[in-house]
């Protein structure tokens, strides 16, 4: 059992595949996009592979393949196959724009991938596009429909609500889970990426959400289960689908967090919103051992800070963007 100085059983890697998007989303980045790593600095799926067999022995049982947008990386498929192969990793997922995802559902399940998150911050094409800067919410939707077809579950939409942007589609999104058994979960607004000045007048909190998901019907709580992370879980009765509520600035949920993330370059990260890094690519590529590796997971974890600064004086967005780090 990975245990950190504050005795959070750490078992979740969010590994960021790859710093390459095909969308522009204006809370993420500028138009003309951002200064992308050099290939030659991104981890081969061998690296990755290698570190997670390391840190699985060690008690991490839960991946997340994120980027960028992961499904422009090639060779994805065979990776998430090879993952599913590593005995102690239990849940296996992926977070992707939806825009490839058409093409890649089938094969993404027959890798052996069962969840998967799909950000989509309106059910309007014009807002779409104006959020993001691509015309293609027609090829994100006939991706989730074809993710329902070849049975990936749970399907799991992520909404990022925004005053003045998107507010007025909280209830048009909640209305999906009463006919299709999707899961739509609302996140706060939070300060990272290096689009948008973000402001905190910007937030739609948790506790309005919810308020305006009540006037629609009984919202009933779901109990939440070992690998929900920080979702409160709640059915509109009679739904097929549910709802997840994420007040990551609101009510944080630091005193639960059980994550690193491992960012394409090969920097382990101990919280989102901390800049400190330890580096592995090096240590892999100069002949470091599995167990110089472990060491830097065991150092990794002892860094691990006891909360984010978000609503602190001490607070400052990240120095990376967002697509380098992993969602």
């Amino acid at each position: 059992m990975l245990l950190d100085p504050f005795k959070r059983k750490i078992n979740y890697l969010r590994i960021s595949i790859t710093d390459r998007c095909n969308l522009r989303c204006r809370y993420c980045m500028p138009e003309e996009g951002i200064s992308l790593i050099p290939h030659k600095e991104i981890l081969t799926y061998e690296e990755m592979l290698r570190i997670v067999h390391v840190f699985a022995a060690e008690g991490i049982s839960k991946v997340r393949l994120t980027g960028g947008e992961p499904l422009v990386r090639k060779g994805i498929i065979d990776f998430i196959s090879r993952l599913s192969q590593i005995k102690e990793i239990k849940d296996l997922s992926l977070t992707t724009n939806g825009i490839l995802l058409k093409e890649f559902a089938q094969d993404l399940k027959n890798a052996g991938l069962k969840r998967i998150n799909i950000s989509l911050d309106s059910l309007k094409k014009d807002r779409f596009l104006q959020i993001t800067r691509r015309d293609s919410f027609e090829r994100v939707w006939a991706g989730i429909e074809e993710s329902l077809r070849v049975g990936l579950s749970p399907i799991k939409i992520n909404m990022v609500a925004i005053q003045g942007l998107n507010d007025d589609e909280i209830e048009s999104f909640a209305r999906l889970t009463i006919d299709l058994p999707l899961v739509i979960r609302y996140i706060e607004y939070m300060p990272s990426g290096n689009g948008e000045e973000w402001n905190k007048s910007d937030i739609l909190t948790i506790p309005q959400i919810k308020s305006r998901l009540e006037n629609m019907g009984n919202l009933i709580p779901i109990p939440s289960d070992r690998w929900d992370g920080p979702a409160k879980r709640f059915r509109i009765e009679g739904a097929l689908g549910e709802i997840g509520l994420i007040g990551a600035v609101s009510s944080h949920f630091c005193d639960e967090c059980n994550r690193l993330r491992l960012t394409p370059d090969g920097k382990i990260r101990t919280c989102l919103f901390s800049d400190e890094e330890i580096d592995v690519r090096e240590l892999l590529r100069n002949g470091g051992s599995d167990r110089d590796l472990k060491e830097q997971l065991l150092l990794a974890i002892n860094k691990k800070p006891e909360r984010h600064p978000i609503n602190t004086h001490q607070f400052k967005k990240c120095q990376r963007n967002m697509s380098a780090i992993g969602g």
